[in-house]
C-alpha cells in the first residue's frame, strides 16, 4: 500500500514540475524573465533529483545489507522503486527530446 502512496506522491511531484514549467513558458519573441531558470537549468535540476534519489536508494540498500538498525526492508524496496520510476521517467523525457530533435532536423527548409 505504501508503494502506491509513494508512486502517487512521485506522480504529483512530476505533475507539479510540469505545471511550473508550463506557467514559466513565454512566447519565443519575448526576452527571458530575470531570475527565471532556463530549460537547461530545469533539466539539470531534474537529472540532479533523479541522481539524488538513486544515491539515497543505494545508501539505504547498503545500510540494510550491513545490518544497520532502524533500516526496514520495506523502506529499502520503496526507495528502490522510487529510484527506478524516476529513472524511467527521465529516460522517457530524454527519448522525447531526441525524437523532437530528429523531427526538427528532418523538416524541409
Amino acid at each position: 500500500m505504501s508503494q502506491g502512496v509513494e508512486f502517487n506522491r512521485l506522480m504529483l511531484e512530476m505533475r507539479s514540475m510540469q505545471a511550473d514549467a508550463m506557467v514559466r513558458q513565454k512566447p519565443v519573441a519575448s526576452t527571458p524573465e530575470p531570475g527565471a531558470p532556463s530549460f537547461s537549468e530545469m533539466l539539470g535540476q531534474a537529472v540532479g533529483k533523479v541522481n539524488e534519489t538513486q544515491q539515497a536508494s543505494s545508501q539505504l540498500s547498503t545500510a540494510f545489507e550491513m545490518g544497520t538498525s532502524g533500516v526496514d526492508l520495506t523502506d529499502v524496496m520503496i526507495a528502490s522503486q522510487k529510484a527506478s520510476v524516476s529513472f524511467q521517467a527521465m529516460t522517457q523525457v530524454r527519448n522525447k527530446l531526441v525524437q523532437a530533435y530528429q523531427d526538427i532536423m528532418q523538416m524541409p527548409v
